[in-house]
């Protein structure tokens, strides 16, 4: 998988331009301390079906993917020191808050990647 890759719905709105963090070094920074994450872009974590947002500065909507892009579970506005997981996922997408009400991504959504 590429460093960045292109993220959209199957009706081929675009989602976000995402940086790829591809080892264990780098997905456990993600965006620890990241002043923001600007809208159309995010961070996905391949392998994992978990994140943290500990040492963050501001709140994120989660996606969590299963190994077919669809979504299996969305969390909105995940505050700083807070956890969350779906055992069902295999990538996770970090996206700024606001952007899944703002794109209407919801479970059962299929994601492609470019």
């Amino acid at each position: 998988m590429a460093d960045y890759v292109e993220l959209t719905r199957a009706d081929g709105q675009p989602v976000c331009r995402c940086r790829v963090a591809k080892s264990f070094a780098s997905r456990f920074r993600g965006l620890m301390g990241a002043a923001r994450l600007p809208s159309g872009s995010g961070l996905l974590l391949p392998r994992t079906s978990s994140v943290h947002t500990h040492f963050m500065r501001f709140p994120i909507d989660v996606v969590f993917l299963d190994a077919e892009w669809r979504i299996v579970s969305v969390v909105e506005r995940l505050r700083p020191w807070r956890f969350a997981a779906a055992k069902e996922a295999s990538s996770v997408l970090e996206l700024q808050a606001g952007e899944c009400g703002r794109l209407g991504l919801a479970e059962g959504d299929v994601l492609s990647v470019s």
